[in-house]
């Protein structure tokens, strides 16, 4: 931390002060300044207004970095500049963009990737999503919203796309007390995105799609699915959303699948995205759960299951209801397991460590009389990269799990 040169004020930011002490996590690298770490006695964040930018100091005036204010949420302000000259502007934006860019291009060849993770970006509270020459883009922070269009600019500049779409649907943005909006920031927005994976190919809906219309961050957990799928295998794809799982599995060897998920235009992606890879999904419209028990009373039983649920666990409160669910569902799916079956675990609620996952898939063995064996532990894919401050980044679980009959 320093005191920035005079020289450089562009303008002049206003201060936000901190607490004493209170320094020490953001001095480590995190970048979330809490609202109750202010000195609200000296600089009071009701005088700040939504996605202001402010510098952020210690009680000893030591400089911490350039920031976006929102004093009406818990995460009162994000830092986007540590150097002192360097406030936040299009050419901050640009290089920060050109930087994420360049790790996905080396990545892969196909343009089909998160170009943007947020923090792990230096870009808090921004997601963008490629589709070869669209992007799909997600602001979830009154700060990055007040710089949308400079953002856009920048996305221009750096790759000049034909299609930027703010898909600004998120529950995570009434946090910030932003409206949930979807609009282009230019080109003509296509019902629908087109995804490479590998060698298969994928169509999702984008307006009315989860997310931004892709899961990008299991696509290295789908690559691994490869070697573990048995020649002529039965496939349970569960919360299947757009197929993507099942027809993997069925690209790898297997003979069957059925997809369920609670949205039935999901599901109709799901047959149209089989049909283009040469293979051919039966699908359940249904609610998980309902649907597990349901399969079960009917008798039948599955080489491979798939658990990729939304997430149980949103805030942590929701914990001890959010392990429940994680319990039963993988109860219920060991129950539909053949002997010498696959398992397929995953979690996307932050809340949850691993090892609570993998204490939910023991319990729900115990249970059902099963033994399982924990083959691999994947995570989310690396254009998801982890900040090693901010364990929020780090959020996806995926276990590859053997199952067989308890022995002993």
């Amino acid at each position: 931390m320093s005191n920035p040169p005079d020289s450089h004020a562009e303008p002049a930011a206003r201060v936000l002060r901190l607490k004493r002490g209170e320094e020490r996590r953001l001095a480590a690298g995190h970048v979330w300044v809490f609202s109750n770490e202010i000195d609200t006695g000296s600089t009071p964040l009701t005088a700040f207004a939504p996605g202001v930018l402010a510098q952020v100091r210690t009680q000893r005036d030591a400089f911490v970095g350039y920031a976006c204010v929102n004093p009406h949420a818990l995460i009162c302000a994000r830092i986007l500049s540590r150097d002192p000259a360097q406030p936040v502007n299009r050419a901050l934006l640009e290089r920060r963009l050109a930087t994420a860019l360049a790790l996905r291009r080396r990545l892969g060849a196909a343009p089909h990737y998160r170009w943007v993770f947020g923090e792990s970006d230096q870009l808090p509270g921004l997601v963008l999503d490629r589709y070869g020459d669209v992007i799909v883009g997600q602001i979830a922070t009154a700060g990055m919203e007040a710089l949308r269009e400079e953002v856009a600019a920048a996305v221009r500049a750096v790759l000049a796309p034909a299609v930027l779409y703010w898909k600004n649907d998120s529950a995570a943005r009434e946090l910030e007390h932003l409206p949930r909006v979807a609009a282009a920031a230019f080109g003509a927005v296509p019902a629908n995105i087109e995804v490479t994976e590998g060698a298969l190919s994928f169509t999702a809906p984008l307006a009315e799609g989860q997310k931004t219309g892709w899961f990008y961050d299991q696509s290295a957990n789908r690559a691994r699915l490869a070697r573990y799928v048995p020649a002529g295998a039965r496939v349970l794809d569960v919360c299947s959303y757009v197929g993507a799982w099942a027809v993997t599995a069925l690209r790898h060897g297997a003979a069957r699948a059925h997809c369920v998920d609670a949205s039935q235009a999901a599901l109709e992606f799901a047959q149209l995205n089989a049909a283009r890879n040469g293979t051919a999904v039966e699908v359940l419209h249904a609610d998980a759960f309902e649907a597990l028990k349901s399969l079960a009373e009917q008798g039948e039983r599955f080489d491979l299951v798939i658990l990729d649920p939304p997430a149980f666990i949103k805030r942590k409160k929701d914990i001890p209801q959010g392990q429940a669910a994680y319990r039963k569902l993988n109860q219920l799916a060991l129950g539909l397991l053949a002997d010498e079956g696959l398992l397929v675990s995953c979690s996307c609620s932050y809340h949850l460590a691993p090892e609570e996952l993998v204490s939910a898939i023991q319990s729900a063995a115990r249970h059902s009389g099963r033994f399982v064996q924990i083959l691999e532990a994947g995570g989310q894919s690396p254009d998801h990269p982890v900040h090693p401050a901010i364990p929020e980044t780090r959020y996806l679980k995926a276990f590859f799990c053997r199952v067989t009959r308890e022995v002993g």
